[in-house]
């Protein structure tokens, strides 16, 4: 038998027996969005991810100039779509992005900088399948420039600054009760209402 036909048996052989005692674990203990994924699954998903992305733009690099206008419109971009699950500091401890399986991960360590730019690209486009992580694109030339602009601000998270973020606040969706708060501050500030209300706590889902 040929060497390379006994590797590919063999590997067959791990990945069967690897995939039995994960069939076994989920039939004993079931599914919870709430687990780590094991170590197979992360290098699995990370493969799955390089390979899904289209070969034109594996190795594409970002066709934007890095400027401080185009830099501020994908830091916009990200405060109001983004941050809601990632965080503005990118690291994805939210309400949300801790619950997700996997969760939504640390964008400021190597495990995304390491990425090309077009496989960053094709994340915010096409989205990734069994996540949480939508498709944003609709293969529009808008769709691809706002892309291409997040790119330039992920490579920048690891930077970003106090004021930076605080900028962020600002743009993040908020939620009905913030909204309501913020509406009667302003009439109070236009003279239409008394004293405003104290804040109303946030209540997480």
């Amino acid at each position: 038998m040929r060497r390379p036909l006994k590797i590919v048996i063999a590997v067959g052989l791990v990945a069967a027996v690897l995939g039995g005692v994960m069939l076994i674990q989920t039939l004993r203990y079931g599914f919870s969005a709430k687990d780590e994924p094991s170590r197979i699954e992360h290098v699995l998903a990370r493969a799955m991810r390089h390979y899904a992305t289209p070969s034109d733009l594996r190795d594409r690099k970002n066709p934007l100039p890095l400027t401080p206008e185009v830099l501020a419109e994908a830091r916009d971009h990200f405060a109001d779509h983004c941050a809601v699950c990632h965080g503005n500091d990118g690291k994805g401890q939210t309400a949300m992005g801790p619950n997700f399986y996997p969760k939504a991960p640390d964008m400021t360590l190597a495990e995304t900088l390491s990425q090309s730019d077009g496989e960053l690209f094709a994340t915010i486009e096409n989205g990734i399948r069994l996540t949480g992580m939508p498709a944003w694109g609709n293969g529009t030339a808008e769709s691809a420039y706002g892309s291409w602009t997040l790119v330039h601000f992920i490579r920048h998270l690891p930077k970003i600054t106090a004021e930076e973020l605080a900028e962020m606040e600002e743009l993040n969706p908020k939620n009905r009760e913030a909204f309501e708060q913020e509406e009667e501050e302003k009439r109070f500030l236009q003279g239409g209402a008394d004293t405003p209300s104290s804040p109303k706590p946030v209540g997480h889902h």
